[in-house]
Order: structure tokens, then sequence, then C-alpha cells
């Protein structure tokens, strides 16, 4: 009985993302949104004199709406979310996944933040800050993902004001065109040919 034959991999399936690959975006994903923090916070604390500690990053409460601190650590997870668009794009690079992977880092934060309180977020303005970033990483993300996308793809076709040069002079590449020497034809392919009227050997008698 001969082996009976798999069906060929559909096309978007896993031969494309394979677990490990995705496995180790988030894991650099995450690292970057973490190390964005770090330089934003840690700049913050030398500007203004502050002490720093790992607590203004990974605890909920360091965002606080009563103090200039506070708002301005909120702040600074928004200017990260914003951040974030460069290595998804880098590292993504389809748009139809930028969601699950910008959600994917916000949903990890929330843990982190947990497990370092041993509490879940009852801030509201935590959580206000939180989805403003992630909206903000998902739509900016999807832009740039799908800018890329649509860019044109060259194949090595004469731009139209290519120019090239000839014994009178540059010649346009509209001249290849009015010349039957483009439109899919190459402009290199052989000299050109012009018709002449052809007279008849009884006429000159």
């Amino acid at each position: 009985m001969p082996p009976r034959r798999r069906k060929p991999p559909r096309a978007g399936a896993l031969t494309e993302l394979p677990p490990l690959k995705i496995i180790r975006s988030i894991l650099l994903l995450q690292l970057s949104y973490y190390a964005t923090a770090f330089v934003l916070i840690l700049f913050m604390t030398l500007v203004l004199g502050q002490k720093f500690s790992l607590a203004l990053i990974f605890d909920w409460n360091s965002v606080r709406g009563d103090n200039t601190i506070g708002w301005t650590i909120g702040f600074l997870w928004v200017v990260d979310g914003f951040i974030t668009v460069i290595p998804i794009l880098l590292l993504v690079s389809r748009s139809k996944l930028v969601p699950d992977f910008a959600l994917t880092i916000h949903f990890l934060h929330l843990l982190v933040t947990s497990l370092y309180t041993r509490t879940v977020p009852t801030n509201l303005l935590w959580w206000g800050l939180e989805a403003a970033s992630a909206t903000l990483t998902i739509s900016l993300g999807v832009w740039a993902c799908r800018y890329r996308e649509l860019q044109p793809i060259s194949f090595g076709t004469v731009p139209r004001k290519a120019t090239q040069t000839t014994t009178n002079g540059p010649l346009e590449a509209d001249d290849h065109v009015r010349n039957g020497q483009g439109r899919g034809r190459n402009i290199d392919a052989g000299p050109s040919y012009e018709m002449v009227n052809v007279t008849r050997a009884d006429e000159n008698v």
C-alpha cells in the first residue's frame, strides 16, 4: 500500500512563523519594551534629582495623579509604547500580526507588575495609560507595517526619466517608446530600422 501523501501547508501557516520564532520575537519585544522604559525613567530621575529604583518600573503604584512624578512616569509609559513601534516593525513586519504582539507585550507587563506587587492593579489611571499605550502601539504599528508592505517592488525596469547617452546627446526613456523600443522590449536589443519607399524599375524608363 503506497504511503499516504500529506497535504501541503497552507499559506500563512506555522511554516511562516514557527513557535520558536514567535517566542523569540516576544522575548525580544518585551526586553526592548523594558529597556526603553528603563532608559526613559532613569533619565527622568536624573533630571529631577530623584532616587531611581525598580519600583518605578514594575510597581503600578508609581503611576499616580496627585504628584508630578506619577504623571511623568505615566506619560513615559505612553512614550514607551510609541517607541516600541520600531522593534515591532523590524521583528514582525506584518500588519495583521501587530495587534497580537502589541497586546501580548502589555499583557506580560500586567503579569510582571502583578507579580512584583503581589496585587492586581486597581489604579484607574494606570489602566487608562496602558490602554492608551496599547492603542497607540497597535495603530502606529499597523500603519508602519502596511506602509512597508505597499512599497512598490522594482524588477530592474528602466525608470521613466532614465536617460541614455547617444551621439546626438542624452536620449530620454520616452524617446525609446516613441521609436518602438519600449513597452516590454529591450532598449539595447539591436538597431532600429526605417521604412523607405521602393520605386519600380519601369517607372525610371
